[in-house]
């Protein structure tokens, strides 16, 4: 850890990627699109988070999938423009931009669960572990019908694999995003191990 204040980019550097992610990262698109369609406060409806499976139920599918694009982009936006001034720099926004959409202060810190931007920041550091996390869900996903378990086992697998990969920096960045994420799935999680957790497609 000591190499990586010790790099390119001193702390003071570091500290302003890590901001400048944070305020980006916390721009809150789910809440902003669903009240500009007038649809209200997607935080008063089904788990009350400001993400794209929230947004999807208010049974608008193309404002879902531009929030699941927004939240990811923010990522992969603090991460690129934050690497003209050193590949550290670019870390620390991705990890800003991560924490600025699960705890945004302007929502009191209560933000969403943080998938689609951590795979933004994943496109952005490293775009080939992208497509990592992105096979892994999609056969978790074909095979079991549960998007959560999904993206938890997706998360698991890339930090695993930027290391094996070398990408140490990197996937000691993802390894703290994947404990986060797991802590924001834990609802989900006791709905996994009940029985209880809703399947793609599922109706009711």
């Amino acid at each position: 850890m000591s190499d990586f204040f010790n790099g390119q980019a001193g702390f003071p550097l570091l500290l302003f990627a890590l901001v400048f992610g944070y305020l980006l990262g916390s721009i809150p698109f789910g809440l902003i699109l669903t009240r500009m369609a007038g649809l209200g406060d997607v935080r008063s409806i089904g788990s009350g988070n400001i993400g794209a499976t929230n947004v999807l139920r208010t049974g608008n599918k193309k404002l879902a999938a531009a929030t699941l694009i927004l939240d990811m982009l923010k990522g992969t936006a603090a991460v690129l423009i934050a690497e003209i001034a050193s590949p550290e720099a670019a870390i620390a926004a991705g990890l800003g931009a991560f924490l600025g959409h699960v705890f945004p202060v302007w929502l009191k810190f209560r933000g969403g669960k943080g998938v689609a931007t951590y795979l933004g920041v994943l496109l952005g550091l490293f775009w080939q572990g992208a497509l990592i996390f992105a096979a892994a869900w999609l056969i978790v996903a074909y095979t079991t019908r549960y998007s959560s378990l999904a993206a938890l086992v997706a998360a698991v697998i890339v930090p695993i694999s930027l290391y094996i990969l070398g990408l140490h920096q990197i996937a000691a960045l993802f390894l703290v995003l994947t404990i986060i994420v797991f802590i924001k799935h834990k609802t989900n999680i006791q709905r996994l191990l009940s029985g209880t957790e809703g399947k793609i497609g599922a109706k009711g």
